[in-house]
């Protein structure tokens, strides 16, 4: 099922920061020319309790972009994208359809991670939607120096920052939604979703609807 919306991918500078061409990121020609400039990012306060700025990851060749929320501790220490338990999950199901991992391009919507510290652990908190919007920048260089065929929303914050509102995933999961730009968002649920099931049965239907939505990502690449 197709939709559409009139929604362009191209980002407005948030009030109160300098052009980011002063600080040379406008400059980057290449992902790993971007993922250089976004080391040093400040678009949003993010980068002050965070380790480091977690960008994507993939060929720039890729065919397919999967947009996650943002990264998570593991993620975090380690600087790269999906590698904690959601990413173990993602690269199974990933793997099952078919897919391979090393020849697509994974990244968040969010490079920091945002926690809250209880104890001795840092426990998720969901970006707002400035800070989504901040980040949203390298997002749409992400896709622009990529030109993948489709993008792929993991998740209500992913669907936000690709179609700048927000989308019901549950009624609107699997659909593929083409911007005004021509890019095509498809959209299913975040793999930690799955992750939060306590039911058994409930998690492998759940686990089997996902491996579902990525067998139909496959059949949209190159398509």
């Amino acid at each position: 099922m197709t939709a559409t919306t009139g929604l362009s991918h191209k980002a407005k500078t948030p009030a109160g920061h300098r052009p980011r061409a002063e600080l040379g990121e406008d400059n980057a020609g290449s992902i790993g020319g971007l993922r250089e400039a976004a080391e040093s990012c400040r678009r949003c306060p993010l980068w002050r309790d965070a380790t480091q700025t977690v960008f994507g990851e993939g060929p720039q060749s890729a065919e397919v972009i999967f947009v996650g929320e943002q990264p998570g501790d593991q993620e975090d220490l380690a600087g790269k994208p999906f590698v904690g338990p959601a990413g173990k999950i993602f690269d199974v199901i990933l793997n099952d359809a078919g897919v391979d991992r090393q020849k697509t391009y994974v990244t968040n919507a969010v490079k920091h991670f945002k926690f809250e510290p209880r104890g001795k652990r840092r426990i998720h908190s969901k970006p707002n939607a400035g800070e989504v919007q901040a980040c949203r920048w390298w997002l749409d260089r992400e896709i622009g120096l990529i030109k993948p065929d489709v993008v792929v929303a993991l998740g209500a914050t992913a669907a936000q920052s690709l179609l700048g509102k927000a989308v019901p995933v549950t009624k609107m999961r699997g659909q593929v939604i083409e911007r005004d730009d021509g890019l095509r968002v498809f959209i299913t649920i975040h793999p930690s979703f799955i992750l939060r099931i306590r039911e058994a049965a409930d998690k492998d239907a759940e686990r089997g609807r996902f491996l579902q939505d990525m067998k139909a990502v496959k059949s949209l690449m190159a398509a």
